[in-house]
């Protein structure tokens, strides 16, 4: 899955993506960037 880094400026495959549910019960995956690891990065849809 990809997410978009704000850091980097481009989309990105998700490192260590991790599924979560948020509070109104809908599907996200967050992670890290792989090219910058402290920048994390987060994609709200199907996990």
């Amino acid at each position: 899955m990809e997410a978009y880094c704000f850091k980097c400026r481009k989309k990105v495959t998700i490192a260590n993506p991790e599924s979560v549910t948020l509070k109104n019960g809908r599907p996200a995956t967050r992670g890290t960037c792989p090219t910058c690891p402290d920048t994390k990065v987060f994609r709200i849809g199907k996990a």
